[in-house]
């Protein structure tokens, strides 16, 4: 630094300690940006997978109850005259 200067000593110490105190902590900085939107990503896709799973097992749930459904919904004497017919 170039004596004398207009600026007391004391201020430019303080300005050059913040600076290297900001270019001291910027990588940190970084990666803990990266790690926060890492960890942001990885909830996301668990989020994502728990949903899918269960909108696939209220899928399969409404296609079983249809299912029990229409074999209910079969006439029974239709039922018994095709099966004597088969093994007539």
């Amino acid at each position: 630094m170039a004596f004398p200067t207009a600026v007391n000593s004391q201020i430019t110490d303080s300005v050059t300690q913040a600076n290297t105190q900001v270019l001291g902590v910027a990588p940190a900085s970084a990666m803990a940006n990266l790690f926060q939107a890492t960890a942001q990503a990885l909830s996301n896709a668990a989020h994502n997978a728990t949903t899918s799973q269960q909108q696939t097992n209220i899928t399969a749930q409404a296609a079983t109850t249809m299912g029990v459904t229409t074999l209910y919904s079969i006439d029974t004497a239709s039922d018994a005259v095709g099966t004597s017919k088969i093994f007539a």
